[in-house]
């Protein structure tokens, strides 16, 4: 599940997007308890997270402080039914926001445009249907350019249920280093992500402001996605980390979002308390501060 990190415009973004996108809805919200507003500087009871779905697709919006940004080196894309339904989203996400490909027919596509929205996140828009409509989109630049299909081999060796599904490379006179990838569609876990390489010189790279959430059953599955991703990766705290290619991660136990919400604020203050003194999560110690218990590390 992507994480969205906004700067105060969380609310507002979700609004936007599920009255844009059908089949659309928010979930649960979260807000800053007092551990949490101290170690952040956010205003306690201010929103801290929100649920959403667009198309099937959840996501996760998160407000934070100004740490960093969006960039194109993450978009969603958009597998619209019609050139109709590609016009009218982009109608709605460009307001406010700025062109990367202009909406137009390509040799690849017959209607697509690539634009960043008001916020900063970056949509591309494509008359195409397929069965997944919105998949995470990374592009591969700068240092990390050719770098591709390394990654996709990587990603897709680690979770059960994936593969990959089509390559499409640089020929000569595309512009670009021949055999680099030009897009790619893979899946993890039975999701459908999509991967390219670009050498142009863009200014920008991945970033912590899109994240990709693992939810993880067991302190096993844990432990295998942080130790693998944290190989020649960036470790930072509550369960984020950067991989070797510099894409973010959050590797989380599905039981820590029902410690946080648990009706005893105490409790669930107790289970931020011990989060945000984390790195690795480890789901004893969450389950020990949540009931009150000494905490018998994993």
């Amino acid at each position: 599940m992507p994480c969205l990190w906004f700067i105060d415009q969380a609310e507002e973004a979700v609004n936007l997007y599920t009255s844009i996108f059908n089949n659309s809805k928010t979930g649960i919200t979260t807000r800053y308890d007092e551990a949490s507003a101290e170690a952040s500087g956010r205003p306690e009871g201010s929103v801290l997270t929100i649920e959403f779905s667009l198309e099937g697709q959840s996501f996760l919006a998160l407000n934070a402080g100004p740490y960093t940004s969006f960039t194109p080196a993450v978009s969603f894309f958009v597998n619209c039914e019609t050139p109709i339904e590609v016009n009218g989203l982009w109608e709605k996400l460009s307001e406010g926001g700025s062109v990367l490909m202009e909406l137009d027919t390509y040799p690849f596509s017959k209607r697509f445009g690539w634009l960043m929205d008001k916020f900063g996140v970056s949509w591309q828009l494509n008359a195409g249907p397929r069965k997944q409509k919105i998949s995470v989109c990374l592009m591969f630049v700068g240092k990390e350019h050719g770098k591709a299909e390394e990654a996709i081999r990587f990603y897709t060796s680690l979770f059960n249920d994936s593969g990959i599904l089509a390559i499409d490379r640089y020929e000569a006179g595309d512009n670009d280093v021949t055999g680099t990838i030009k897009h790619s569609v893979f899946n993890l876990h039975g999701q459908e992500f999509m991967a390219m390489d670009s050498g142009l010189d863009h200014k920008f790279g991945f970033t912590p402001a899109v994240s990709l959430i693992v939810d993880c059953e067991t302190q096993d599955e844990v432990d295998h996605f942080w130790n693998w991703f944290s190989e020649e990766g960036e470790i930072e705290q509550c369960g984020w980390l950067r991989d070797r290619y510099g894409v973010s991660w959050q590797i989380v136990p599905s039981i820590l979002n029902e410690l946080l919400i648990d009706p005893d604020p105490v409790k669930a203050q107790k289970v931020m308390q011990a989060m945000l003194k984390m790195k690795k999560l480890d789901i004893a110690v969450l389950k020990a501060a949540h009931a009150g218990t000494p905490a018998v590390p994993h």
